[in-house]
């Protein structure tokens, strides 16, 4: 029997056995379809209160204090771990192009961070890395994690030791982060903290809204200075 509801050939004593066992795979079906629905639903629930509760001065914050690092002609450094490492290389290619300022991620160098992890260890990949592009005051670090960073907990202890550097420096740091923000919200001139609606959700909500925080921000008319390609496109 080629079906969806089983992988082997099933026997049935008679045509009564064989429709009480469709009739209960139907029902599992349906229940999963229903439930699948209410997740879907909650999650775009939780979207809608996370827009409407997110700190909306923090990034009116952000926006300024990023157009007074493009202004005094600092640097933009992006740190990001696993999917935000993804959402960092994506953020540097916005502000670059749509905002105009000198942007950079570590991670976006396979080969300079793989042979500072291989020879340095993976706690201080960021840090030095940091120290060799001559981090100074004028530079920003931009923080995109979903716990912002816990050496008690060995979590992001790369992101904790970058900071350390940067306050030492007296870079500015600005972050997007989920939970209590960790470490970043700590030490931060400017920490954006999604809110947490539903705690089973926490890592994918924060990790959507990094996404339209930058984005919201190098559309912003006080940063941008180009406009997108199907903004232009008439």
């Amino acid at each position: 029997m080629n079906s969806e509801f089983s992988q082997e050939e099933k026997q049935f004593k008679n045509s009564d056995e064989e429709i009480a066992f469709l009739r209960e795979r139907i029902a599992s079906i349906e229940k999963s379809y229903v439930d699948n629905t209410d997740y879907i639903n909650s999650y775009l629930q939780a979207v809608e209160q996370i827009s409407k509760t997110v700190d909306k001065v923090a990034i009116e914050k952000a926006v300024k204090l990023i157009l007074d690092v493009r202004n005094k002609g600092g640097r933009l450094f992006i740190l990001g771990v696993g999917g935000s490492a993804g959402n960092a290389g994506h953020a540097v290619n916005d502000f670059r192009k749509l905002v105009g300022i000198e942007a950079y991620a570590p991670t976006d160098n396979v080969s300079e961070l793989t042979a500072r992890t291989n020879d340095d260890g993976w706690d201080s990949v960021f840090v030095n890395w940091l120290r060799g592009s001559r981090l100074n005051s004028k530079d920003c670090i931009f923080v995109i994690s979903v716990g912002g960073g816990n050496e008690e907990k060995n979590i992001s202890a790369n992101i904790v030791t970058a900071l350390r550097h940067a306050k030492e420096v007296g870079s500015k740091i600005f972050g997007i982060v989920g939970r209590d923000g960790g470490y970043t919200a700590k030490v931060a001139d400017v920490a954006i903290i999604i809110p947490t609606i539903n705690p089973e959700m926490v890592t994918p909500l924060t990790e959507s809204f990094h996404a339209v925080i930058w984005h919201l921000m190098v559309s912003n008319p006080l940063l941008k200075v180009q406009e997108a390609k199907w903004e232009s496109t008439k």
